[in-house]
């Protein structure tokens, strides 16, 4: 028999801080229409927290691993990656942080985790493997791949009374657009919600799956705006929580071995450079092109201009990321750093091994920005040419960065 807890610590900010996620908003949040949270689940000794934030930096990740009561190797610290949250990345996403906040939330997830471990109790595990729900797009080319993949885990205690359900999805948490002002988990809110209305008592996990070219089927660049799309609203995102909660719940359930353990290692990844002019002339390009542009247009080309001065003349050194495999009872969660591509996930998932149970996911003990397939370079595009300058890199990861933490992930799960 295995031991597992769950916990909920509310990281809900002030009205009035800066919201992060869209380079043309520049309005500070005005209220709240869901509660922003730390959410951990502790398994045995192992334990992964999700914070609805936009990422978590290496930084304060490794200090919440160190900080909590569990073995910091056993920790997966994530990011729902919602773009209603607070400015999360001190130097990413254009907008400044709030260093009082950035401690309320390291603690937050200490809390959570530590909360999770101390309300341990007898457990048993079961997962089942739900039909996709049809909401995931790739927003890069239509009809591209997509990780559909939805699995539920619920764990329950000897009494009968049920701890935790864990779920997982592929799809960008960005249904709201720049013109919303409140506080949200977005879509996951809604999952959560479902679920726990499902099973009284119980706290539901919601981790995003590997949605670095995935939402419901707009652009990244139909987000530089700040025009209300009736398409992305709260009714919205309540449809596609519900559904995704329905299909995970119709999932049928299959016992799990009771076992924990984790598994970790590093990659160094390199960058490489997309832009050919050189910063100097990038800049002055950009302050021209502002003078005319739309509001919205003018915050995003005006932060660019500002990278091209301070930024894009710097070379940075190979980051090393952090993989982690936690193997729950045979259902394993891989655990991936920034904005990865589902083309990412489901080699993974082939080389797991078909109908094997598994939680992909990304934002994972650091948001560094999107680290693309080899073949997605050749297309362009936001996510591989622009991207890494919202995210405060110089430079693109390298092609091949999305392969290596492939590879590190396949050599870490059991089997291999």
């Amino acid at each position: 028999m295995i031991e597992a807890g769950a916990a909920i610590i509310d990281i809900t900010p002030t009205c009035g801080l800066p919201m992060s996620g869209f380079a043309a908003r520049n309005q500070p949040a005005e209220g709240a229409h869901d509660a922003l949270t730390a959410r951990a689940v502790v398994i045995g000794d192992t334990a992964v927290v999700v914070a609805d934030v936009i990422g978590i930096d290496a930084a304060i990740s490794a200090r919440i691993r160190e900080r909590c009561v569990l073995e910091c190797d056993n920790i997966v610290v994530a990011a729902l990656h919602t773009h209603g949250g607070p400015a999360s990345m001190t130097g990413s996403l254009g907008v400044a942080t709030d260093t009082a906040y950035l401690e309320r939330l390291e603690d937050a997830c200490i809390a959570a985790i530590d909360a999770a471990a101390a309300a341990r109790r007898p457990a048993t595990i079961t997962f089942g493997l739900g039909n996709d729900p049809g909401i995931a797009r790739n927003r890069r080319r239509p009809g591209g791949p997509v990780d559909a993949s939805l699995t539920l885990l619920r764990i329950c205690g000897t009494d009968g009374a049920m701890i935790a359900l864990v779920t997982a999805y592929a799809c960008h948490p960005v249904v709201l657009g720049a013109d919303n002002c409140l506080w949200t988990a977005d879509y996951p809110h809604f999952v959560r919600q479902a679920l726990e209305e499902t099973h009284p008592g119980a706290v539901a996990l919601f981790m995003t799956g590997c949605a670095g070219d995935a939402n419901t089927g707009h652009s990244a660049h139909a987000s530089i705006t700040l025009s209300a799309n009736p398409e992305r609203s709260y009714a919205t995102a309540e449809r596609i929580g519900l559904k995704i909660a329905e299909a995970a719940l119709s999932a049928p359930q299959t016992p799990m071995s009771p076992h924990a353990v984790a598994r970790n290692d590093h990659v160094v990844l390199e960058f490489q450079r997309r832009e050919t002019e050189a910063p100097d002339v990038l800049e002055t390009s950009w302050r021209q092109e502002a003078v005319t542009a739309d509001p919205a247009r003018k915050s995003l080309l005006g932060s660019w201009a500002a990278w091209a001065r301070s930024v894009a003349p710097t070379v940075p050194s190979p980051l090393s990321a952090r993989v982690t495999v936690l193997d729950w009872g045979g259902l394993l969660l891989v655990a991936l750093p920034g904005e990865i591509f589902a083309e990412t996930a489901l080699s993974i998932r082939t080389a797991i091994g078909p109908g094997k149970p598994a939680f992909v996911i990304g934002f994972a003990d650091d948001n560094p920005g999107y680290i693309p397939p080899a073949g997605e370079f050749e297309f362009g595009g936001y996510e591989v040419d622009e991207a890494h300058r919202y995210y405060g890199l110089p430079m693109t990861f390298a092609p091949g960065s999305a392969e290596a933490l492939a590879a590190c992930a396949i050599s870490l799960s059991p089997g291999r």
